[in-house]
């Protein structure tokens, strides 16, 4: 091993020895008949491939330190990231999707550059080095809180059903009947992040910290951006969810107010798909 600038550098042998860690777990699946070897290969070839060509990536984003470039990542991660979010609520309404886009990009270019242009005060504002890890922060970890809050409010509104329709036909708004299950969704996708927050220091060491001091930070220096992006990710994770939550619960409610019971939006969907009958 070599150390650059105060960094050990890890090189291909270190880098093969570490892949045994998920060799045990593999051994572990086997033993326990838990049937997750394949996957576990997957992900773990993924893992390398990914990170290796992201480094690469921003090797040269960072050389080109381009606003236009910058502007155009961030904008690919929103449309990943909202792509994610539709794979994990499955039972969400059509038209997620755009209002997945919205609530990422809301989230992700208000925190991000408040974050670098406020609280760092990056120069330029564009500075990639700065500007593209920090919205991966953000955008990964709203996504998180959205894909969890967007599942939940869904979730509970079905499990509220025979509630909803009653609430409704005594006159009440789609806001009025839906509203227990909106704040329940989003306290949910925050309790992750509050968690984290206060066991933060305690009970582990988060990543950026952890990743600055092996770099050789000081670590109160660390631990000042530790900070910054802690209450950043909580900001992140709440305006997402939010956004996101408001944009879609009404989805479950017909234009003239009626909920949308399991019943209702199956047999609108085979009608919309040509496979029911009149």
């Amino acid at each position: 091993m070599t150390e650059t600038a105060g960094v050990v550098a890890i090189g291909w042998p270190q880098l093969v020895l570490s892949a045994g860690f998920m060799v045990l777990v593999g051994i572990i699946s086997i033993r326990l008949s838990l049937g997750i070897e394949k996957d576990l290969a997957i992900a773990t070839v993924r893992t390398y491939l990914q990170l290796f060509l992201l480094g690469l990536t921003l090797r040269w984003v960072f050389g080109v330190d381009s606003p236009w470039l910058v502007l155009a990542l961030m904008l690919l991660m929103i449309v990943m990231a909202a792509r994610t979010i539709l794979k994990r609520a499955p039972d969400a309404p059509p038209g997620i999707f755009g209002s997945s886009v919205i609530s990422m990009g809301l989230t992700g270019f208000i925190v991000t550059f408040a974050v670098t242009g406020l609280v760092v005060q990056v120069e330029p504002w564009y500075r990639a080095q700065y500007v593209i890890p920090i919205a991966g922060m953000v955008l990964g970890n709203s996504m998180t809180g959205i894909a969890l809050a967007l599942e939940r409010v869904f979730a509970d509104l079905d499990g509220r059903a025979e509630e909803l329709v009653a609430l409704v036909a005594l006159g009440a708004t789609p806001w009025e009947a839906a509203s227990p299950s909106v704040r329940k969704a989003i306290s949910a996708a925050l309790i992750p992040t509050i968690n984290s927050m206060a066991a933060a220091g305690i009970v582990f060491i988060p990543g950026m910290m952890t990743g600055q001091i092996l770099a050789g930070a000081d670590p109160l220096a660390a631990s000042a951006y530790q900070i910054v992006v802690m209450l950043m990710v909580a900001a992140a994770t709440a305006i997402g969810s939010v956004v996101a939550v408001m944009l879609t619960f009404r989805r479950r409610f017909s234009p003239d107010g009626v909920y949308l019971e399991k019943g209702i939006r199956d047999d609108e969907h085979a009608l919309a798909d040509g496979s029911g009958s009149i």
